[in-house]
C-alpha cells in the first residue's frame, strides 16, 4: 500500500483517536488543521486542542485559521498537495472549492448511524431519543450538513448505563478504526464506493441547551434518566435540592410504583430512590456547588438525607 498524502482537520478529543490511527497505519499526515488556541482553566491562558498537541509530539505542521474562507487559508491548503481530506469534529465550515482540493476527496467521521441524527449533537440525541443504538459512519464531505454519500458504518449497543462520555470515546475508537479501513481501500484501489442517503429518513442533531439540562419530575423514570446520562459530562442534568442547585452525573430507572408527588425522596441507602411521574430514579452520583462529585451513600451521609424530602 502506498501511504496517502493527508490533511486530517479536528479539533476535540474525538477526533485524537483518528490521527492518531492514521499516523500509526503509515499514512503521510502532511498538515493539521485545528481551531485556534482558545482561553482555558482558571487563568484563562490559551490552551491548544488536543488534536494539535498530538500533531506537535510527531512533529506535523500545524495550520489554525479562524475561517477557511480566507484566501490565504486556502493558498497554504492548496499548495499541500494532498491525496486526501479527512475531517473529524474540526467546527469550522469547509468551504466547496477547499473540498475539491485534495485529489481523492474529504471524508468525515461522523457520530451517528446516517441519516439519523446529521448536525451538532448526535451522541447526545440518540441517548435522549432512547435510540437502542448509535454508531459512526464514514461519509464523503459535501456542503450541505452531514448530507455526503456513505462509505462505511459501525454500529455500537447503547446500553441503560451508557452515558454520552462513555460512547464518545467508544465512538471516537470505531471512528478511527473505520477510517483507517476506508483509507487503506482508497490507497490500494483509488476509489471508495459510496451509498446516498435517504433523505426520507433524516433527523437532526439540534446543538445542546442548558435549559435541557433541568430536571422535571413529572416525567418517567426512563426518560429523566436518559436525560442524566445523555447530559454527562456536559452541561450535567440538575434539580433543587434544599434550595441549592444539585447536578446529577449518574441514574438509572426503577419500576417502583408510587402515589407520592414527583421528586419525593423514597429511600435512601446505598443509592438514592426518588419518584417520578412513572417509576422511580435512582440516583447513584451528585454534586452540590463547590463540592465534589460524590457516590449516593457519601452524599446521604454529608447531608443527612431523609426519606420524604424533596428534589424540587
Amino acid at each position: 500500500m502506498k501511504p496517502l498524502k493527508i490533511i486530517f482537520a479536528g479539533t476535540p478529543d474525538f477526533a485524537v483517536p483518528a490521527l492518531a490511527a492514521l499516523i500509526k497505519a503509515g499514512h503521510d499526515v502532511v498538515l493539521v488543521l485545528t481551531q485556534p488556541d482558545r482561553p482555558s482553566g482558571r487563568g484563562m491562558k490559551l490552551k491548544a486542542s488536543p488534536v494539535k498537541e498530538l500533531a506537535l509530539q510527531h512533529a506535523i505542521a500545524v495550520f489554525q485559521p479562524e475561517t477557511l474562507k480566507d484566501v490565504d487559508a486556502q493558498a497554504r491548503i492548496e499548495a499541500v498537495k494532498a491525496d486526501v481530506m479527512i475531517v473529524a469534529a474540526y467546527g469550522l465550515i469547509i468551504p466547496t472549492n477547499v473540498l475539491q482540493m485534495p485529489r481523492l476527496g474529504c471524508y468525515n467521521i461522523h457520530a451517528s448511524l446516517l441519516p439519523r441524527w446529521r448536525g451538532a449533537a448526535p451522541i447526545h440525541r440518540a441517548l435522549l431519543a432512547g435510540d437502542a443504538e448509535t454508531g459512526v459512519t464514514i461519509m464523503e464531505v459535501v456542503p450541505a450538513l452531514d448530507a455526503g454519500a456513505m462509505v462505511s458504518k459501525g454500529v455500537l449497543p447503547i446500553s441503560e448505563r451508557d452515558t454520552s462520555q462513555s460512547l464518545h470515546d467508544d465512538l471516537a475508537h470505531m471512528g478511527a478504526d473505520l477510517m483507517v479501513d476506508a483509507m487503506q481501500q482508497l490507497a490500494e484501489t483509488g476509489n471508495l464506493p459510496a451509498t446516498i442517503q435517504d433523505e426520507s429518513l433524516v433527523t437532526y442533531a439540534a446543538k445542546l441547551q442548558k435549559a435541557e439540562a433541568s430536571i422535571d419530575w413529572t416525567q418517567s423514570a426512563d426518560l429523566i434518566s436518559r436525560q442524566v446520562r445523555a447530559f454527562n459530562p456536559f452541561p450535567v442534568a440538575h434539580a433543587i435540592l434544599n434550595g441549592e442547585v444539585c447536578r446529577i452525573w449518574m441514574a438509572t430507572q426503577s419500576d417502583v410504583v408510587s402515589h407520592v408527588k414527583p421528586g419525593t425522596i423514597l429511600d435512601v441507602g446505598t443509592n438514592i430512590q426518588v419518584a417520578c411521574g412513572q417509576g422511580a430514579l435512582i440516583v447513584e452520583e451528585l454534586q452540590l456547588p463547590g463540592g465534589k462529585r460524590l457516590k449516593a451513600k457519601d452524599f446521604i451521609a454529608g447531608q443527612n438525607l431523609k426519606v420524604g424530602q424533596h428534589f424540587e
